[in-house]
């Protein structure tokens, strides 16, 4: 009995001083096992791109086939012609979460305290609204997003509505309350206002008056991330994204419940897996709809049946732009790619920037990459890394880069031959 005691104490002595032992670190430069920006291709087949056309606006986000550009006019290598401040930058508790618009030669941002800011298309301050409700306090809840349609600027706010201002001064002109935080942006097809709010409501409102026109309810869900998701919108269908990965289509004019598609699918090994909500909005092209959610599924639904075409294992974090018979996007893990739409496949990937700090041991913080879109015919990414890149939509090859001071905060828009975007600062800067 002694003798075993003996042996077993030696073992723990032994087993105790291995665990004191440094850990070995090798010596020599480490490299990731795809090379940051290495093109990774099957085929890089041809593709005709739209010509590119001299749009003045950008009134909504790029879901809806009615309001996209589908190749905006803009340099190859277009160059800062001014920023200006429009408010509060992010902060650990609060976002900038609205891409801008443009529309009536003017800018519309709002920054991560939900005041909304017009600004010139020569960069020069029109009016500023703070949107926080007296009883609140700022800071205490960010936006979703903007809209413009019906001569009116639409914002929904975290503090739980959907305002309508007027473009030229920024004056209400009405206000519809949530039960819930709008975190969704909205977006305006004839005279009705589509938005989801964050208990898993999708909304029907009256551009003119803001009367409920209509509601659908999904299934509610903690699981969301903050993402400003639009409807996206035909002539007969509304098709609404929720947080729980469910997508509802539904006839626009009377609410009347067209099918229900789930997608919630999930990437493995990847600890977003457990995040369902759809941050890829629905984009329409023709009768199909393709979208994505935050953990690793992309879908290609009919509209008008709600079966699925076809299922492809990308998330995304932006809608995906279609062009050339490709879907474009980047993906939940910070990869730029091009798919074939006709049936999900990879066509080419390219590796963004991943971690902010290099070191094994403090890689927790990422880049946020936000885009893409197709702009003089090339295919825009701005990125949390300070940087604003160009891509061949072709062959996934970097064409030219300029910086972007702070770093993105909201997905690129072009108007006018002019690239803006807000950085995490809350500046917004404009390229030609």
């Amino acid at each position: 009995m002694t003798r075993k005691i003996w042996m077993l104490a030696a073992g723990a002595a032994v087993f105790l001083a291995a665990c004191q032992e440094k850990e070995v670190v090798l010596v020599g430069e480490r490299e990731d096992l795809i090379p940051l920006g290495e093109v990774t291709s099957n085929e890089s087949p041809a593709i005709r791109l739209p010509a590119q056309s001299q749009n003045a606006s950008w009134t909504h986000r790029i879901g809806t086939q009615k309001y996209r550009t589908e190749n905006a006019a803009l340099s190859t290598r277009p160059n800062l012609i001014w920023s200006s401040g429009v408010g509060k930058g992010e902060s650990r508790k609060n976002r900038i979460t609205a891409d801008p618009i443009v529309a009536d030669g003017r800018v519309f941002t709002v920054d991560a305290e939900a005041t909304v800011t017009a600004t010139s298309t020569a960069g020069q301050l029109l009016w500023s609204r703070d949107l926080t409700p007296v009883h609140d306090k700022a800071g205490q809840a960010s936006t979703g997003g903007l809209a413009y349609g019906d001569g009116k600027v639409f914002v929904t706010t975290g503090f739980g509505s959907l305002r309508a201002l007027d473009p030229a001064t920024g004056a209400d002109v009405w206000e519809q309350k949530f039960q819930a935080v709008g975190s969704g942006t909205p977006t305006v097809y004839d005279d009705l206002v589509y938005a989801v709010s964050g208990d898993a409501t999708g909304w029907a409102i009256e551009a003119a008056t803001g009367k409920v026109a209509w509601q659908l309810v999904s299934i509610p869900t903690v699981q969301n991330v903050q993402s400003p998701a639009a409807p996206a919108v035909t002539d007969r269908l509304v098709i609404f994204p929720y947080g729980s990965g469910e997508i509802q289509g539904a006839f626009r004019r009377g609410g009347v419940s067209r099918w229900t598609v789930g997608l919630s699918d999930a990437r493995q090994g990847r600890a977003v897996n457990t995040v369902g909500d759809i941050s890829g909005d629905p984009v329409v092209v023709g009768n199909t709809a393709y979208v994505a959610n935050h953990s690793g599924r992309m879908a290609s639904i009919d509209l008008e049946t709600g079966t699925r075409n076809w299922t492809s294992e990308h998330g995304a974090l932006s809608p995906v732009f279609p062009a050339g018979g490709s879907l474009f996007l980047v993906s939940e893990i910070n990869e730029l790619l091009r798919l074939d739409a006709s049936d999900g496949t990879r066509i080419w990937s390219v590796t963004l920037p991943q971690f902010v700090k290099d070191k094994p041991r403090k890689q927790t913080e990422v880049h946020a990459h936000y885009g893409p879109i197709l702009a003089g015919g090339q295919l825009v990414v701005a990125s949390s890394d300070e940087r604003i890149r160009f891509y061949d939509p072709q062959s996934g090859a970097l064409t030219y880069s300029i910086e972007l001071p702070h770093g993105a905060a909201t997905n690129p828009v072009v108007a006018g031959g002019v690239l803006y975007v807000v950085n995490r600062k809350g500046e917004l800067y404009a390229f030609r």
